[in-house]
């Protein structure tokens, strides 16, 4: 009966801290935008035939926010 009382406790704890890590990604922003990147998949290819039909006198290095100088 004793591991009964052991496990009831664990597993609330357990849960208590999931339900806190989920607050605070919560209110980092983490779950805002949860539709956009599934469906931005879907434009991608339009979005490359514009900037492929664009502006020719672009710098043939582009800047993208992972490798700005």
């Amino acid at each position: 009966m004793d591991i009964l009382y052991l496990m009831i406790v664990c597993s609330v704890s357990l849960a208590a801290i999931f339900l806190v890590v989920f607050i605070v990604y919560a209110k980092k922003g983490q779950f805002e935008d949860d539709e956009s990147p599934a469906v931005r998949i879907l434009f991608d290819d339009e979005i490359k035939e514009k900037d492929e039909t664009g502006d020719k006198n672009k710098d043939e290095k582009e800047i993208g926010e992972n490798n700005k100088n």
